[in-house]
């Protein structure tokens, strides 16, 4: 293989933030059972904890949970990117496919700068207006044309090496 890049679940920022502020409203909901009384922060009044029923140690273990579960992503596989001497392959590992470009039908790649949002996630052979997607986190993307006219858009976080690698396997019938 010329080029081998493994990406996982646990490394898209956005999913990542969007957990950990959930599991930091846990542990504060939890603080908060734990300590009832009223607070007055500069402008802002915190009541009491409502009720007689103490549910602090849920949100504890959901916040401990929660943390857990984001650890545990950090290790699951998303996709694995290939470039071999006559193709691309791209193993998605949830669910298990394998897609194949040859690089004897590409006509240009590119690299491509996107903004992140905080809306995006991992998808894997997602196909989105007239373009197939094949991403897990950041904001660098080859993307590359078929000669047929297909468009794949393959995030990376190993830019330049993904680029300069694919330019060399196919310089001879590549317009860039």
């Amino acid at each position: 293989m010329k080029f081998t890049e493994q990406q996982y679940h646990g490394l898209n920022r956005h999913s990542l933030v969007r957990r950990l502020l959930l599991a930091v409203f846990c542990f504060v909901t939890y603080y908060w059972s734990e300590n009832p009384k009223a607070v007055d922060v500069g402008e802002i009044h915190i009541g009491e904890y409502p009720g007689d029923v103490q549910y602090g140690t849920l949100f504890f273990i959901l916040g401990i949970a929660l943390v857990a579960l984001s650890v545990i992503l950090l290790f699951v596989p998303h996709m694995q990117s290939q470039v071999s001497a006559t193709e691309i392959i791209l193993h998605g590992k949830f669910p298990p496919r394998v897609v194949r470009i040859q690089l004897a039908s590409i006509k240009n790649v590119r690299k491509l700068h996107v903004r992140p949002s905080i809306f995006t996630r991992p998808v894997f052979n997602l196909l989105f207006k007239g373009r197939v997607r094949f991403y897990t986190w950041g904001n660098e993307m080859i993307e590359i044309t078929s000669k047929e006219g297909q468009v794949y858009r393959i995030g990376t976080q190993k830019l330049n090496e993904f680029y300069t690698v694919l330019k060399k396997a196919g310089e001879s019938g590549l317009d860039s």
